[in-house]
């Protein structure tokens, strides 16, 4: 009997690029590829890369580059690009790169196994001369759910299967393969995004904005709960617009209390919201629905009324200092993050004085501070105001310096607070790890409890504040606090 192909999986990036890796390793273990973690085991290793901005950009080029000098060490044969970058640049990036032994888009994704064995075999699979994926779905929302089906949509692999990777029991199986256990996963909500901010190219190599219908969403949740994850995070790229190609904006709202009633789903998360799109019924939805964690991945971007409207966004200060107060005033311990983009054409002092007046007064739990760049093919990148970089780069140091001391503080006013702790990782010498309900996985710190001891991953325990390092929390477990209801969402 042949020795089965081996495949490892490099990820780069969000969330969004985790489940498309996902949904990439059951298409390739479906059809009979054997999937290894260390990519010195693989022949073949896929790295899904991202193409977001220039340092994410530098990421992906070294670790195709580290994956490629395998070649020279171990059993790897050859080295394959996926992901945003490999979609964006195509025949750009294979040119550029020769050591990426192939570069696949999106249209790619369900013939990856046919297009990994072609090039293990030594041919050659032509890389796509990029296009704008806004164009291949209608202008209209409400007449794209027709068009889907003949357009690549990663993440968006249908649930009701054959027979095959399914299990035993339980609903049937999505086109997906879990890499690793950990006790929290994420599920695609939509895909692409008809917003155009100036800044951004993510619509036109994403496209434009298309929902997952709903019962897909529940059954994929469904099969995560079965393989034992406790928390899902909903991604997209706007979550807000969810539902609108489906007639139906306000599509979430009743949706997540159907996700939150999911047998041994715990705590249900939603990122990626924009400020703009809020709506009063999800506020509500979202602070008061039982295992709903009252959390807010808001996309401010900027508070300058000025710089707003040069990014193509909406708000200012005030505005969104009283939608933090609505929420506030509904769940007192609402967990809270943002990005920022500092640095932008034409940003004054004033400006940055007034990003400054924001931040200092939102209260924010966890800070993302960028520097802007030029993106290849939007709107800002032809701006004529740009800011020197050394300018953009001091100004990036000093919101930066500002942004740390802010999420220490607001860590601090969290002491004496009690939380709900979902361990991820159990270890004698490090420490018992996990998160609460106002921190989502990666972005927003963690919380070290003082005991680990009778505690599992995957637990969920209640805990008091009683120490902080930074925006992390140090949390001490109450007697008798192991929580699986729905307070532990709360």
């Amino acid at each position: 009997m042949p020795e089965r192909r081996t495949v490892a999986l490099v990820t780069l990036g969000c969330a969004r690029n985790e489940v498309d890796s996902e949904e990439l390793a059951g298409r390739l273990e479906a059809d009979g590829w054997q999937l290894v973690e260390d990519a010195a085991d693989a022949d073949v290793a896929v790295v899904n890369t991202c193409g977001f901005v220039e340092a994410a950009k530098k990421d992906s080029v070294d670790a195709l580059l580290e994956a490629n000098d395998l070649k020279d060490h171990g059993r790897t044969q050859a080295v394959v690009a996926v992901g945003c970058m490999a979609e964006r640049y195509g025949k750009e990036l294979a040119e550029a790169l020769p050591e990426a032994d192939g570069v696949l888009g999106f249209d790619d994704y369900s013939d990856i196994s046919d297009r990994l064995q072609t090039i293990l075999s030594g041919g050659i699979h032509a890389a796509h001369t990029p296009r704008d994926r806004r164009k291949l779905l209608p202008i209209s929302p409400a007449e794209r759910q027709e068009s889907a089906a003949s357009v690549a949509l990663p993440g968006h692999a249908p649930v009701d299967l054959p027979d095959g990777i399914a299990p035993s029991s339980g609903p049937r199986a999505p086109l997906r393969r879990r890499l690793d256990g950990s006790p929290v996963a994420s599920v695609k909500l939509a895909s692409g995004c008809d917003r155009r901010c100036s800044f951004c190219a993510i619509p036109s190599f994403r496209g434009s904005f298309i929902s997952r219908r709903p019962s897909d969403v529940l059954n994929e949740t469904r099969w995560l709960a079965e393989q034992g994850v406790k928390e899902i995070m909903l991604v997209s790229e706007n979550n807000t617009s969810y539902g609108k190609d489906l007639g139906d904006i306000r599509l979430l709202e009743s949706l997540l209390p159907e996700l939150a009633d999911v047998d041994g789903i715990e705590r249900v998360r939603v990122s990626y919201l924009q400020p703009a799109e809020m709506r009063p019924g999800l506020i509500d939805v979202l602070t008061s629905t039982p295992k709903v964690v009252p959390y807010f991945d808001l996309s401010f971007q900027h508070s300058a009324p000025n710089v707003l409207r040069s990014m193509r966004r909406f708000g200012d200060t005030d505005r969104f200092l009283e939608l933090l107060d609505t929420i506030r005033s509904k769940a007192p311990q609402a967990g809270v993050r943002s990005n920022f983009i500092v640095g932008f054409p034409g940003e004054t002092e004033s400006d940055l004085a007034e990003l400054e007046r924001f931040l200092t007064g939102a209260r924010l739990d966890a800070i993302g501070v960028f520097g802007y760049s030029d993106e290849d093919g939007t709107e800002a990148a032809t701006y004529d105001n740009k800011l020197d970089e050394d300018v953009v780069a001091e100004r990036l140091a000093r919101v930066s310096r500002l942004a740390e001391e802010l999420v220490s503080q607001r860590a601090e006013e969290r002491l004496g607070e009690t939380v709900h702790v979902l361990v991820e990782s159990v270890d004698g010498e490090d420490g018992t790890y996990g998160r609460a309900a106002h921190q989502a996985p990666e972005t927003d710190g963690q919380v070290l409890l003082t005991s680990g001891e009778g505690l599992s991953v995957g637990r969920i325990v209640e805990a008091k504040v009683v120490g902080t390092e930074g925006v992390d929390l140090v949390a001490e477990p109450l007697p008798g606090s192991s929580v699986c209801s729905e307070e532990a969402a709360r």
